[in-house]
């Protein structure tokens, strides 16, 4: 773990590292905000997942969450979106390949090489913060647009794991729209029946963990009819009885204005998770994630 940038923020530090991952086979950058009380105490850890065509970068400078990290004793950590380097398969357009990652696992080459990045996110990662910070186990999970797919899918598919997740204006249903049907297509191959296990809309009907979703979404979002979909989560949860709240926010779009504005209240929501005691969760051969 190297150190790449030292910024004083909000009495605690905001840091970038640069490591050597195993799971992508790349060098990686992850943006890692520690607040003052980690000085003396570990502390839980909110997961950040950014979009299409971002990097560690785009949370850390325009999401403001810095100063509610440090209000509620929380470390913030935002991996980049994919993996990066000149030996990693790319393609042209900003919806695949780098900066597209998708937080799925590929199967299909040249991607299956490099692009593991649910993997990445849900085991490598929690395990280097765990290691090299002060950081507890208690983990919480949140995310925009592809970077909100990720975060439902994680916690869908891994009951136990996070204590709350949340998400803004994310793909819900990636399967079912452009975004998700081109990069599930290169990443996946052509078995529609196999993407199911990346959709928070098939997951979220057999969940073990009835884990609560948090969405906020603008109404102005220019993706919203086509690429977003909120009211397919939506009808899925009500079908499948996992509790959701879904808050359409009128006159916000799709950038980090939209975050900035409501960052502040989705922290405080998961401190509140964090702090509470861990669920209990009995794992068995019909709940392990898909």
């Amino acid at each position: 773990m190297e150190r790449i940038e030292h910024r004083a923020c909000f009495g605690g530090w905001q840091d970038v590292y640069r490591h050597a991952s195993e799971t992508l086979g790349c060098g990686m950058n992850i943006a890692v905000y520690l607040p003052p009380q980690a000085a003396t105490q570990k502390l839980p850890v909110l997961y950040w997942l950014s979009g299409l065509t971002c990097t560690e970068q785009n949370f850390i400078t325009k999401a403001g969450a810095q100063r509610y990290a440090a209000e509620h004793g929380i470390i913030l950590v935002a991996p980049d979106t994919s993996p990066r380097g000149d030996d990693v398969a790319d393609a042209e357009g900003y919806d695949l390949g780098k900066g597209a990652g998708f937080y799925v696992n590929a199967t299909r080459a040249p991607w299956s090489t490099h692009y593991r990045m649910y993997d990445y996110v849900v085991s490598e990662l929690p395990a280097l913060i765990e290691a090299h910070f002060p950081a507890s186990a208690a983990r919480a999970i949140s995310g925009h647009s592809m970077g909100g797919h990720g975060a439902l899918i994680a916690a869908l598919k891994n009951p136990g794991r996070y204590r709350s997740v949340s998400a803004f204006s994310p793909i819900v249903a990636p399967s079912q729209v452009p975004w998700g049907e081109k990069a599930f297509a290169a990443y996946l191959g052509d078995d529609r029946q196999a993407w199911k296990a990346w959709d928070a809309t098939e997951l979220v009907a057999a969940a073990p963990e009835k884990l609560p979703l948090l969405i906020d979404q603008g109404d102005a979002d220019e993706f919203l009819a086509s690429q977003l979909k909120p009211e397919r989560l939506r009808d899925a949860s009500a079908a499948a009885g996992h509790p959701l709240q879904l808050r359409l926010r009128p006159g916000y779009d799709h950038s980090y204005y939209f975050i900035s504005s409501f960052i502040g209240e989705h922290i405080a929501h998961h401190a509140a998770a964090l702090r509470s005691p861990a669920r209990a969760y009995k794992e068995d051969a019909s709940s392990k994630s898909v």
